[in-house]
């Protein structure tokens, strides 16, 4: 009972900040967030149209049968989903309550557009699709940074180094 509350009370106040964007400029002046010194950048070193593409959103994207990211948690849930390429978007589902997906339920190539990457590759404007994919839930903060910054982020990033992928499109919900 308590968690379904819990769950309300987060989808309500996400719908309310959809609404008012000015609330979200408030809610930020008055925050604290991570910020890093340094920005890891890697070129580009093959043409697209030879190059591997995969696909990271932190929309809390995840396929139905996996388990789902913890909501109970008010610092969140750093772990990851991985998500197969060829997973239909029947089999995907959103577990996220601190932002409205009610879009996004719709049509989840808002959060995780697996079919426009693959038009790209139909259309010969990228070389080729990774295998898999990776989904995060965005809102860790608090005691779960350490794990995302130190072990969830890193073992991703060397998923995708050890696939040969050479671009990345992130995308934020």
């Amino acid at each position: 009972m308590i968690s379904n509350l819990r769950q309300l009370k987060d989808r309500a106040i996400a719908k309310i900040l959809t609404r008012f964007p000015w609330l979200v400029y408030r809610w930020a002046k008055r925050s604290t967030f991570v910020t890093f010194n340094d920005t890891p950048w890697a070129p580009l070193k093959n043409e697209i149209k030879e190059s591997r593409l995969a696909l990271i959103t932190t929309g809390g994207v995840r396929l139905k049968i996996q388990p789902v990211f913890d909501m109970l948690d008010p610092d969140g849930d750093p772990t990851f989903r991985e998500i197969p390429s060829d997973a239909s978007t029947q089999d995907l589902t959103i577990t996220h309550n601190y932002y409205d997906h009610t879009d996004a339920d719709r049509d989840i190539n808002i959060v995780f557009p697996i079919e426009r990457v693959q038009e790209l590759k139909t259309t010969g404007d990228i070389g080729d699709v990774n295998y898999r994919h990776f989904s995060f839930m965005g809102h860790i903060r608090g005691r779960h940074m350490d794990t995302l910054i130190n072990h969830s982020a890193p073992r991703v990033a060397h998923s995708l180094k050890d696939d040969a992928v050479d671009m990345v499109i992130l995308v934020p919900a």
